[in-house]
């Protein structure tokens, strides 16, 4: 028979990820495994197993409607050379903190050069920075959106 799950130790954890911002966390002991992780905007769904089982990793629950929306807005812009990419995977902010405006909106113009998001990866803020000269015609992410390497983020025409 299997030790049943200390619910606090997976409320603790669930707080702790809440307020240090990260998307996931494990915690481990000679009995259970305890894997948390999140999309931002998506709830915390906990994950956990025996010790001896492998590991499961949580599903994010998305509407169809928002993964169609999502795959095809990537889709469009992943071989656009008009797009400003990803350098990192890691989380998307559009302003140097959540009272400042945005650093680019549709419709601005931009240099070559220009910083148009942050990208934070390991508490480090990236600055990434326009690749090209013009309008910003589309932002593809949002303040908040965790994202990979490569992925497109920004419009530039």
């Amino acid at each position: 028979m299997s030790n049943p799950i200390d619910t606090k130790v997976i409320s603790k954890l669930a707080e702790i990820l809440d307020k240090t911002n990260l998307t996931e966390l494990e915690y481990e002991d000679e009995s259970c495994r305890i894997s948390l992780s999140r999309n931002c905007g998506a709830s915390v769904v906990p994950s956990f197993v025996q010790a001896s089982a492998p590991v499961v990793q949580p599903a994010v629950v998305e509407t169809k409607e928002e993964q169609d929306k999502d795959d095809n807005q990537m889709q469009n812009y992943e071989n656009d050379p008009n797009a400003v990419k990803s350098p990192m995977v890691g989380v998307v902010y559009l302003s140097s903190d959540p009272t400042a405006d945005t650093y680019v909106h549709v419709g601005d113009m931009v240099e070559a050069g220009t910083t148009v998001c942050l990208i934070e990866a390991m508490k480090t803020f990236n600055p990434v920075k326009a690749h090209k000269g013009g309008r910003v015609t589309k932002v593809l992410v949002e303040a908040g959106d965790p994202v990979e390497y490569g992925a497109p983020l920004i419009v530039i025409e």
